[in-house]
C-alpha cells in the first residue's frame, strides 16, 4: 500500500510539473520584444504558413526554448548524479572543471581556425569540457585511497583556475577577448535547428543513462557499503554515472556556455518534493531543470526588452541567495 501511495504521489507531482513546463514554454514562444499571438504559435507548429511572426517563432523562438528545455534538464540531472555518488550537497557540474575546459577549447579554436563555424566550435567545447573531466578525477583518483568529495573539489579548482589563465592568456596575445566574451556570457541566442541536431542526441543518452540507473544511484547515494552487500559493482556504475555527467554537463556548457547553480539548486528542490529515491527524483529533476532554464530565458529577455539580460545572470541572481542557504543549513546540520 505504501508503495502504491508513494508511486501515486509521484505521479501527480510529476503531472504537475509537466503542466508548469508546458506553460512556461509556450509563454517563452509568445513574450518578448516582439509580441506574438498563442494563434501564431498553433500556425508555426502545425502548418506551413509564413509571415513574420511565425518565423521568429519557427526560426528563433522555438529552436531556443528546445535548447532551453535540454540544457536545463541535463545540467539538473548531472547535478543531481554528483550529488547522489559523492554524497556532497554542495556538488555541481561545475565542480569539474566543465565551463574552463569549455572556454579554453573555445579559445584554441577560434586562433587555429578564426573562420570556424559554430558547429565546429560546440563540438570543441564538448571536447574540452570531457577532457576537463578526465583532468580533474585523474588527479582526484591519483592518491591510494581513491577519491573524496573534497578531493574532487580542490581537483576541480586547481584545473579551472589553470585552463581559465591558459583562456585568458590566449585571449590576450591574441586578441580575441571580445570574440570569446559573445559566447562566455552565457545564453542561448542564435540556437540553431542544425546546432540541436548535433548537441540533443548527446543530452538524450544521457537522460536515457540516468533513468536506467536511477535505482543503482539510490543505493550509491545511500551508503556504498550497503550497495557492494547487495551485490552491486560499484566501480562500474561510478563510471558510467560520471560519463553521464561528463555527456549531459559537457553538451550543455557546449551549448549553452557558463551556467552554474541550476545543477545545484534543481536537485535540492526535487528532494524537497518527492525525497531522495533517485528513481523519482531524475524524472523530477528532468522537468524542473527544464522549467527553470526556461522561466530564467523568458526573464533575460522581458527584463530589459528590448535588450536580453544574459540567462547565466538570471540564473546566478537565483542560484546565489539558495547556495548560501544550503551552506547555512549544512552548517547547522554539522
Amino acid at each position: 500500500m505504501d508503495k502504491t501511495n508513494s508511486i501515486t504521489n509521484f505521479s501527480s507531482k510529476l503531472i504537475l510539473s509537466v503542466i508548469i513546463l508546458i506553460i512556461m514554454f509556450i509563454l517563452s514562444l509568445i513574450l518578448g520584444a516582439e509580441k506574438v499571438s498563442l494563434n501564431d504559435v498553433w500556425l508555426a507548429v502545425s502548418s506551413s504558413v509564413k509571415n513574420g511572426n511565425i518565423n521568429i517563432i519557427r526560426e528563433i523562438r522555438l529552436p531556443r526554448e528546445i535548447a532551453a528545455v535540454f540544457v536545463g534538464a541535463a545540467l539538473a540531472v548531472s547535478g543531481a548524479i554528483m550529488q547522489g555518488v559523492s554524497k556532497n550537497p554542495l556538488a555541481d557540474p561545475g565542480l569539474l572543471g566543465l565551463t574552463a575546459g569549455a572556454n579554453a577549447a573555445l579559445t584554441i579554436t577560434i586562433t587555429i581556425a578564426p573562420s570556424a563555424n559554430y558547429l565546429t566550435i560546440l563540438i570543441s567545447c564538448f571536447l574540452g569540457a570531457a577532457a576537463a573531466v578526465v583532468l580533474v578525477f585523474g588527479i582526484s583518483f591519483s592518491k591510494r585511497g581513491g577519491s573524496s568529495p573534497l578531493r574532487i573539489v580542490l581537483a576541480g579548482s586547481a584545473v579551472s583556475t589553470f585552463l581559465f589563465a591558459i583562456s585568458q592568456g590566449m585571449q590576450i596575445y591574441f586578441k580575441l577577448s571580445k570574440d570569446v566574451s559573445m559566447w562566455t556570457s552565457g545564453g542561448l541566442i542564435g540556437t540553431s535547428w542544425d546546432e540541436l541536431a548535433v548537441i540533443i542526441p548527446f543530452i538524450t543518452l544521457g537522460l536515457a543513462t540516468a533513468f536506467i540507473l536511477s535505482r543503482q544511484l539510490t543505493v550509491l547515494s545511500l551508503s556504498e557499503e550497503v550497495a557492494v552487500g547487495l551485490g552491486q559493482k560499484t566501480t562500474p556504475i561510478k563510471a558510467i554515472l560520471f560519463v553521464v555527467v561528463t555527456i549531459l554537463a559537457g553538451a550543455s556548457v557546449a551549448l549553452a556556455s557558463n551556467l552554474v547553480f541550476l545543477g545545484l539548486m534543481v536537485p535540492h528542490i526535487a528532494y524537497f518534493i518527492i525525497g531522495k529515491d533517485y528513481r523519482f527524483v531524475i524524472p523530477i529533476s528532468t522537468v524542473l531543470g527544464a522549467a527553470l532554464m526556461v522561466f530564467s530565458d523568458i526573464l533575460g529577455r522581458l527584463v530589459a526588452s528590448p535588450y536580453e539580460t544574459p540567462v547565466a545572470a538570471i540564473i546566478s541572481i537565483i542560484g546565489l541567495p539558495f547556495f548560501l542557504f544550503i551552506v547555512h543549513k549544512g552548517g547547522k546540520n554539522s
